[in-house]
C-alpha cells in the first residue's frame, strides 16, 4: 500500500505532483504576482522572473526574463518553464502568443489597483498553484487589513494634496495624473492627487506644479536616487518656491513596496496614510511574513 501510495500522482492547473513534489517550473512578469507566489508558499517554483520583480531577496537572485513590457521569447523559454504568470500590460503581445504556440501556459492577471483586483489576483495564482486554501487566507488577511487602515481616516475635512513624481536617469521627472497605480495609493490613503486634468504621466512643468499646489511630494527612493536626493528634488525649479516657504514635504519609498500591489499593500498604504494625515494616529497593523526580505 505505501509503495502504491508514493506512486500516485495529480494533476491540477499546470501542476504534477508526483510522490508530493511538483514538477511545476514558473516565470514571473509582474512584482506583484511573485510576491503572491513567495506569500503563497511557492517561491521555490520560480524559475525567472521579471526585472521588476525585487522582493523578497530569492527573487532578485532568479535568472531574470527582462523587463515586463519587452520580454523575449527565446529568453524564457530557456528556463525550460510550464507556466508563465504575467500581468495584463506584459508583452509585447507577439511575444505571449509565441510563447503560447510553443506550448507554455501563460495566465494573464486582470490589472486593477482597488482592493478587490488585487485579491483577483491572488486568486488567480492559487488555483494555479493548486493553492486555494492558502490563497483564500491571503485574500482575507489582506482585505481586512486594507479595511482597518480605511477605517482610521478622517471622513471630514480638507485632504492633503499629493503629487507624485517619478524619475528615471536623465529623463525629463513625470508627473503622476489619473488612472495610475500611484493616484490610486493616494486616494485609498485618504489623499487628493493634485495632478488629474490628465491620465499617465507627463513631464514636469512649473506652471503646471504651481497650480496643483502639492501638500506632499511623493516619490519613490529610485527616484530619488536619480535626481540627486531629496535636496536636489527641492532645488527644481518647479519646487523651489514652495520649498523655500516650508510648505511642501517630501515623501519616499521603495517603488516596488508602494506600487507592487501585491501582499503588502496594505502596510504601504497604512504608511502613506501615516504620513499625509500625520496629525491621525492610524492603527498599526499585525507583522506579516510576506513583509520579510527572505521569507
Amino acid at each position: 500500500m505505501r509503495g502504491f501510495l508514493v506512486g500516485l500522482f495529480c494533476l491540477s492547473a499546470a501542476t504534477i505532483c508526483l510522490a508530493g513534489e511538483t514538477s511545476q517550473r514558473i516565470v514571473v512578469a509582474g512584482s506583484g504576482l511573485t510576491e503572491i507566489v513567495h506569500a503563497l508558499g511557492a517561491g521555490d517554483r520560480l524559475v525567472g522572473v521579471d526585472t521588476t520583480s525585487l522582493f523578497p531577496a530569492r527573487a532578485g537572485e532568479l535568472p531574470q526574463i527582462g523587463y515586463l513590457r519587452a520580454l523575449s521569447a527565446e529568453g524564457i523559454l530557456s528556463l525550460r518553464p510550464n507556466l508563465l504568470l504575467a500581468t495584463e500590460d506584459a508583452g509585447p503581445p507577439a511575444v505571449l502568443q509565441q510563447l503560447s504556440s510553443a506550448g507554455l501556459e501563460v495566465l494573464r492577471a486582470r490589472e486593477g489597483f482597488e482592493p478587490e483586483a488585487v485579491a483577483a489576483r491572488i486568486e488567480m495564482v492559487g488555483r494555479a498553484l493548486g493553492k486555494e486554501s492558502e490563497a483564500a487566507a491571503l485574500q482575507a488577511t489582506l482585505l481586512a487589513d486594507i479595511a482597518r487602515v480605511q477605517a482610521a481616516l478622517p471622513v471630514a475635512g480638507p485632504k492633503p494634496r499629493v503629487l507624485f513624481l517619478l524619475a528615471a536617469g536623465s529623463a525629463v521627472p513625470m508627473v503622476s495624473g489619473r488612472d495610475t497605480a500611484a493616484s490610486a495609493m493616494i486616494v485609498a490613503a485618504g489623499g487628493v492627487n493634485a495632478v488629474d486634468a490628465y491620465r499617465g504621466y507627463k513631464p514636469l512643468t512649473p506652471e503646471a506644479i504651481a497650480l496643483a499646489a502639492p501638500d506632499f511630494v511623493l516619490t519613490t527612493e529610485q527616484s530619488l536616487v536619480a535626481l540627486g536626493g531629496r535636496e536636489a528634488l527641492l532645488r527644481l525649479p518647479a519646487f523651489a518656491v514652495l520649498a523655500r516657504s516650508g510648505g511642501l514635504r517630501v515623501l519616499s519609498y521603495d517603488a516596488v513596496y508602494l506600487l507592487g500591489f501585491g501582499p503588502r499593500t496594505a502596510h504601504a498604504l497604512r504608511d502613506l496614510a501615516a504620513a499625509i494625515h500625520p496629525a491621525r494616529q492610524l492603527p498599526a497593523l499585525p507583522h506579516r511574513p510576506w513583509l520579510e526580505a527572505r521569507f
